[in-house]
């Protein structure tokens, strides 16, 4: 035992001289040790950082936990000739068969319908072009973990009645009532006036494009709203 405790004490000792007689190299030894530990942590947490962004921004956009049944999908670009293969033989996704997915899929707590297109909004002199309008069920406030900063989500009476109500995104908000809130307002799509109920909480931008310059309305509501820049094939029937 006395002889391991001489052996590690002498190999203290001729470390510590070895650093008193060369300062200058083991400060740099020292310097380049600091450099890498950093480094791979700073590199770890960048890791860590950029996958907890990318989750957090994907989850806003398409929510979690979820899937999605649509006429053309594609998990890559799809080329012209799959495009036409599939835009040729794939049906349209009917109103029917979302009522009966949601009545017989018995493993899933929630069963949603929307449709994505865009309008151009203008009212009191103020215009506002290419805001994206999303048709949906009641139900996609919860598949889509949507937060809101004022008012409620459409209901599922407004969905069924195609109730003349939009939610709207911060950017919307900012544009028209810059000072003021707009819950109880009216909001003209395409001329026909819509009552604000709700507006959701900022999301920020993904991939450079603001996910904020949004609104909401009950899918049903696009049928009524012929001239609204979507795919006539997908308003339920």
């Amino acid at each position: 035992m006395l002889q391991l405790y001489s052996f590690y004490l002498d190999a203290f000792w001729i470390a510590v001289k070895s650093i008193l007689e060369h300062k200058l190299r083991a400060f740099l030894t020292l310097i380049g040790i600091i450099i890498g530990v950093a480094a791979v942590v700073i590199v770890g947490a960048s890791i860590s950082g950029l996958k907890t962004y990318v989750v957090d921004k994907v989850t806003k956009v398409l929510g979690a936990n979820h899937f999605m049944i649509t006429r053309l999908a594609s998990t890559g670009k799809m080329s012209d000739d799959e495009f036409e293969r599939k835009n040729r033989n794939n049906k349209d996704v009917t109103w029917n068969e979302y009522l009966y997915i949601r009545e017989n899929c018995k493993n899933c707590l929630y069963v949603g319908a929307a449709m994505y297109g865009g309008s151009d909004l203008g009212q009191d002199g103020i215009d506002m072009p290419s805001v994206r309008t999303t048709g949906v069920t009641d139900t996609m406030y919860d598949i889509e973990d949507k937060t809101l900063a004022e008012g409620r989500f459409i209901s599922a009476d407004e969905v069924e009645r195609g109730a003349a109500v939009v939610v709207i995104g911060t950017d919307v908000r900012d544009k028209f009532w810059p000072n003021t809130s707009p819950l109880g307002k009216m909001l003209k799509v395409k001329g026909v006036p819509c009552r604000v109920i709700g507006v959701e909480d900022t999301r920020g931008s993904f991939l450079g494009d603001s996910q904020d310059r949004t609104m909401y309305i009950p899918l049903i509501a696009l049928a009524e709203l012929a001239t609204i820049n979507c795919d006539p094939r997908m308003l339920p029937n």
